[in-house]
């Protein structure tokens, strides 16, 4: 092992490698700056024009609670960026590559066998601190609701979810660029885009009830407001569900999911527990507005273009020999381009996250503009309010880390945009 370590040292370092790092190293220092502004950001002062949301000592729990996740996040990620940084110089990719090359010859199941334990390897190192995430930090601000048995099953079933579907999908993906040469890319991006489409239709029908139970919103005073709503906006609501999410949390949400006759609103028990009526549909008629803004297919045309477009440039990287010299290994392969390609690609991955986080955030004020539309503005201003000071919420976060990370408004920029 020694003696490879040492050959690789002296043969094996290219250009691919050194831009790997630097891309390693110049991600994690860019988010670690823009984590430190943000910290720095953090003030005992609430902003004037959301005085009165926050008791004193609420908005001191709130301070503590930004600044023990924002510490929480500076040493999780530090020791990711380590494990990857050293795993990547010492070629740790190649060596499991060779190793794995001694027991398994067929390359679909090579590739699978390598994603596999990385991904394995990945949660492991990942699980203390999801761990301590949620009984240590949730728990200590009163957010937990999960029990360890519900924690270590959501665990299991992920997994699972995640070798089967998963694995699935990377075996069609692998057969395809190994089978079809330059076409590869086009047929994987129509199987891919159907995939995706599936799966927004019936995600919630499927993937949902493995984790938490939903039930038919019963007859009364909030299901005829809502239904009432929709008739107004034109919107016919037939499915809207509540999701027992305080099993797990204490924290609040809805959220709109399907298209067409498999459209569905889903409002969390938590939302209904902290919310007054008109204050829930005010916030139904923020997402109901993103359906009429067509929203999601917006978001969902752009997905695929996307996803076109890094299958094509992919397939560049699966039989260039210098790319897996770079990680270590001999030859090329399907799993070590893909390492490789998914780690030359941050820079356009963090461009393309800036620009959609920018479109997310112009929806979010479409959406809030067509709820306000319907005499809802002060509604979803005292909901929004509510919901941020039950989630301990940042009030006053950095603007260019609202610009890379917010994929909606801040409190106080929607709260003076319905002002308006």
């Amino acid at each position: 092992m020694q003696g490879w370590k040492c050959k690789r040292y002296m043969e094996n370092y290219n250009i691919y490698l050194y831009i790997i790092a630097l891309i390693l190293v110049g991600d994690f220092a860019w988010s670690q700056y823009l984590s430190y502004r943000n910290r720095r950001r953090m003030s005992s002062v609430i902003p004037p024009a959301l005085e009165g949301i926050y008791e004193p000592v609420d908005y001191a729990k709130q301070q503590d609670y930004q600044k023990a996740n924002s510490r929480f996040g500076l040493y999780s990620g530090f020791f990711s960026f380590i494990t990857m940084f050293l795993f990547l110089v010492l070629g740790g990719f190649g060596w499991l590559d060779s190793i794995l090359r001694e027991y398994i010859t067929n390359e679909i199941w090579l590739g699978l066998a390598y994603l596999g334990v990385l991904m394995l390897v990945s949660e492991i190192i990942s699980l203390p601190f999801d761990y301590y995430a949620t009984f240590v930090i949730e728990e200590r601000f009163g957010f937990n609701k999960s029990t360890k048995k519900t924690f270590w099953l959501d665990q299991l079933k992920g997994l699972l979810l995640s070798v089967v579907i998963g694995g699935a999908l990377l075996a069609v993906i692998i057969w395809l660029y190994s089978g079809l040469e330059q076409w590869a890319w086009a047929v994987a991006w129509i199987f891919m885009s159907g995939f995706s489409l599936f799966f927004s239709l019936f995600y919630s029908n499927l993937i949902v009830p493995l984790f938490n139970k939903q039930t038919p919103l019963e007859d009364g005073e909030l299901r005829s407001a809502i239904e009432s709503f929709g008739k107004k906006a034109g919107f016919g609501i037939n499915n809207i569900y509540v999701m027992n999410a305080s099993k797990r949390s204490s924290k609040a949400n809805a959220y709109f999911t399907g298209m067409g006759a498999k459209k569905r609103i889903v409002l969390y028990d938590t939302l209904i527990n902290d919310l007054e009526v008109d204050e829930i549909v005010a916030v139904l008629a923020h997402e109901i507005g993103h359906y009429k803004k067509k929203h999601t297919q917006k978001g969902m045309i752009v997905s695929v273009f996307s996803m076109g477009v890094m299958l094509f440039l992919l397939s560049f990287f699966l039989t260039n020999t210098p790319v897996a010299v770079a990680l270590g290994a001999e030859k090329a392969s399907f799993h070590l381009g893909l390492i490789a390609f998914s780690m030359l690609f941050t820079p356009f991955s963090m461009l393309l996250g800036l620009l959609g986080n920018i479109m997310s955030r112009k929806n979010e004020y479409q959406a809030d503009y067509f709820a306000s539309q319907y005499g809802l503005a002060q509604p979803l201003i005292d909901g929004l309010k509510k919901l941020s000071v039950k989630s301990l919420s940042n009030l006053n976060p950095d603007p260019l880390f609202v610009k890379v990370y917010y994929s909606h408004p801040t409190l106080l920029q929607r709260i003076s945009a319905l002002s308006k």
